[in-house]
């Protein structure tokens, strides 16, 4: 395996110095004596705290290069961007166990404020990070809360020059639904390479992973919010469903592969002990708090899904209809999960309610022509779990709750209408928007055309552009922006708005703006 060269771990130094932004020149630092190549990130943030990240990698590509010995990590949480008043501060040790990497959680601190970060290990000090607490639960004030949400970051089709945009929003926190890595390659359409093949072993995963994280712009993303992180299923394998890949027959060897890709995933992640994987297996789903404003209910999709349906085979293509999508027996979620959110749902809800979930909940029909023909990896393969959820989305919109879904996996942008019982007639219950892919390519403007045409419960469609969603709610209602990168194979794209839309607070609905 070749060198990680300073010009991979930068991608385009001259254009990344263009970029003028403080977090990317914070992070744009050659790999040479330098440990902390895959930068930093905080994440999972409470009202009185968050967890810091960050991995020592003195040859990222090569496994990390630190050796078997555990490195002491000292790390300190200031108030002021200067570092002048340190309110906290601590060890870790970084063992060879976890590929070196730490995760510091931090308690103790103020509600609703913004503080920085950074760490020191063997005479290296770390780029600093920006993180921010919730709002207390108690917090009267009704300040807005502004979030983007993103997924499907496939490394070689393009440049990430969406999150040079994200960082420099002006955020609280940033939702990442999946398919944070690819585990496999395309041929075409590719601007930078994978290192290495598909990997199936522990080595393999942490490096495909150095290689995502050493990208300069996705640094910057995370150094400048604090980020809720679930997977999808590219961290392990394309399609995958619970102990079953198209790609390994094998359930126990798959589950080998799983387990090996979990503890990559959460090595790599802002993300607190508690969802340190066991084997194949880790607890991630849960709620997260912002105050009095609101509640995201962060899911997992892949770990306990119910196997594919109406296909012959362990493929989720072609299109199908079956009997069988329909049965009761199948959930996305799992049992277990299901019951959470139902509990979750049916408890006093926040003012907005965002179900963070990993691909396209609509019903869509996509095949041409008047027969239906649906996509069994996505919702319509569980259509008994859907309606379970909407449901439940009813019932929690008659005790006022205002629901919305955030979605990721298709490689498009949707906005779509939630109805109870038919998907074009039924009473609204929430609104729904995917909010595309940043690098990942997308399907055919004629797929996504007939789409729009066979199910006018999706009000909005495009797929030829890349980029993620922003999010701003405050007591009123929900205005959502659709943000696309001109050209993905440049690093120094422009990125700009190309869809805006509102949704009113107890009127559940997408209502497009001008844009």
């Amino acid at each position: 395996m070749q060198k990680f060269s300073r010009r991979q771990l930068l991608f385009s130094g001259l254009a990344a110095a263009s970029l003028g932004h403080p977090f990317l020149r914070l992070n744009a630092q050659p790999a040479s004596r330098a440990l902390f190549t895959l930068g930093v990130a905080s994440g999972t943030p409470t009202a009185d705290g968050f967890v810091l990240w960050t991995r020592l990698a003195a040859e990222p590509l090569q496994g990390g290069g630190m050796g078997d010995a555990p490195v002491e990590v000292r790390w300190e949480v200031a108030d002021d961007e200067g570092f002048r008043r340190v309110v906290a501060k601590g060890a870790a040790t970084a063992t060879a166990e976890f590929a070196h990497s730490v995760h510091v959680e931090v308690r103790g601190l103020a509600p609703g404020r913004w503080y920085w970060y950074r760490f020191t290990a063997g005479g290296d000090r770390s780029p600093a990070g920006r993180t921010r607490t919730t709002p207390a639960d108690s917090d009267e004030a009704s300040q807005p809360l502004r979030f983007a949400f993103a997924s499907c970051q496939h490394y070689e089709q393009g440049y990430y020059a969406a999150y040079r945009d994200m960082a420099a929003q002006p955020l609280d926190f940033v939702v990442h639904l999946g398919d944070y890595i690819y585990e496999s390659s395309r041929a075409s359409h590719q601007v930078r390479r994978h290192e290495g093949g598909i990997p199936t072993q522990l080595a393999q995963f942490r490096d495909r992973y150095a290689l995502y994280k050493a990208d300069v712009q996705l640094q910057a993303a995370h150094a400048a919010f604090p980020w809720l992180v679930t997977w999808d299923d590219h961290e392990v394998a394309n399609d995958y469903t619970n102990d079953v890949s198209p790609r390994t027959a094998d359930p126990a060897q798959f589950l080998a592969i799983r387990a090996a890709a979990y503890q990559a995933w959460y090595e790599h992640m802002p993300v607190p002990a508690s969802m340190r994987p066991r084997g194949a297996d880790a607890t991630i789903y849960g709620r997260h708090r912002f105050g009095r404003m609101l509640d995201v209910l962060l899911t997992d999709g892949r770990q306990y899904r119910s196997h594919h349906a109406c296909l012959a085979g362990r493929s989720a293509s072609p299109l199908a209809d079956c009997a069988d999508r329909l049965s009761p027996e199948r959930s996305l979620f799992g049992a277990e999960q299901e019951a959470w959110l139902a509990r979750e749902l049916a408890a006093p809800p926040a003012r907005w309610t965002l179900i963070a979930q990993p691909t396209l909940l609509a019903e869509a029909d996509r095949k041409r022509g008047p027969e239906h023909g649906y996509w069994m990896d996505g919702w319509d393969g569980y259509a008994a779990a859907r309606a379970r959820l909407l449901d439940g989305l009813a019932a929690h919109k008659a005790r006022g709750g205002n629901a919305l879904v955030a979605s990721g996996d298709v490689h498009a942008f949707w906005a779509a209408d939630l109805r109870q019982g038919d998907a074009q007639q039924g009473p609204l219950v929430a609104t729904e928007f995917v909010g595309g892919a940043i690098t990942s390519e997308g399907p055919s403007a004629a797929s996504v055309a007939n789409m729009l045409a066979k199910n006018p419960h999706l009000r909005y469609g495009r797929a030829d552009r890349r980029g993620y969603a922003l999010m701003t709610l405050d007591e009123r209602g929900c205005a959502v922006e659709f943000r696309a990168v001109e050209d993905e194979k440049t690093a120094d794209s422009p990125v700009g708005t190309i869809a805006r839309f509102s949704v009113e607070r107890g009127a559940p609905g997408v209502r497009a703006e001008s844009t």
